[in-house]
């Protein structure tokens, strides 16, 4: 089996990625003092940044590309902005927890400080690597390595997030209007998730509809459905009139983490943001089937 080495930029960059992660998660579990929990979930991006980068990196190295299940031009990216969303929530999340007020000793503090910055380099790392292989204008590549693709990644994985304030602890159980939001974000990311499945596998052509005008209509769908969960979400949770709290509670600054209410807040915030990722992906989507007419 022949080895393939082409150091291009971009391979270079997926080997920058592969050591600051692997460094990252090394110094964290050596010398950081971690906890279950936020820990748990820190050491599980880089390691599974890690293990990614380094499965992409031997594929191409041993030219395997062609057997491989996967559609070799949309797995790399993809994977690659799930990894950069992965390392940032790391490098925003182990601060916050293990450096901010850290009373430990200094020796931890300080591995602790490593472990952080080699996160933000793996995070600026795999940044450069979708930059790098995002497809050009008039540029035939991937669905995933153009912009409603990589848009599809970062409004699955803000789902994600949101599923996890809303449901420890349940936050949408107390009003039928909640719950429609949970709905919404559970259609819009099932679907979003089909989509990049499809690409992933290459099943796209196997829809017994045009693949860019069900993109375009479900864009127009889910902007439709976050628009209404935009305004629903934070009318039912800080509005008095409707059993909500406006002020943030005393209790909240005594509790370690995020309170009921900052996560109510946090989902708000994050309802609004998928809400302008799903309006810029059917501006483009609206865009790709105009150009394919």
């Amino acid at each position: 089996m022949a080895i393939v080495l082409h150091f291009n930029p971009l391979l270079w960059t997926r080997l920058a990625a592969l050591a600051f992660s692997c460094v990252a998660c090394s110094v964290a579990v050596h010398g950081a003092r971690i906890i279950p929990g936020t820990g748990d979930w820190c050491i599980f991006c880089w390691a599974f940044s890690f293990a990614g980068t380094l499965l992409v990196i031997l594929v191409e190295l041993f030219g395997l590309q062609t057997k491989v299940p996967v559609s070799w031009k949309n797995f790399p990216i993809t994977f690659a902005c799930y990894a950069a969303l992965l390392c940032l929530s790391a490098s925003i999340i182990f601060p916050l927890y293990f450096l901010k007020g850290s009373m430990g000793p200094s020796t931890i503090r300080d591995y602790s400080i490593i472990a952080a910055v080699f996160s933000c380099l793996a995070t600026i790392a795999y940044i450069s690597e979708v930059t790098i292989s995002k497809a050009c204008p008039g540029e035939v590549a991937g669905y995933m390595a153009t912009g409603p693709g990589l848009l599809k990644v970062c409004e699955t994985f803000v789902a994600c997030i949101i599923f996890v304030f809303v449901t420890d602890p349940v936050l949408y159980d107390h009003h039928h209007a909640l719950k429609y939001c949970m709905a919404v974000y559970c259609i819009c990311f099932i679907l979003s998730a089909a989509i990049i499945l499809l690409c992933i596998g290459e099943c796209t052509g196997c829809l017994p509809f045009p693949f860019p005008r069900f993109l375009s209509a479900y864009a127009m769908l889910a902007v439709v459905l976050y628009l209404s969960a935009t305004i629903i979400w934070p009318i039912f949770n800080f509005d008095p009139r409707h059993g909500g709290n406006r002020d943030r509670p005393y209790s909240c600054s005594t509790e370690s983490g995020l309170c009921s209410w900052d996560k109510r807040m946090a989902v708000a915030l994050l309802t609004a943001i998928n809400f302008i990722l799903y309006l810029a992906d059917l501006i483009y989507s609206t865009r790709l089937v105009f150009v394919n007419a």
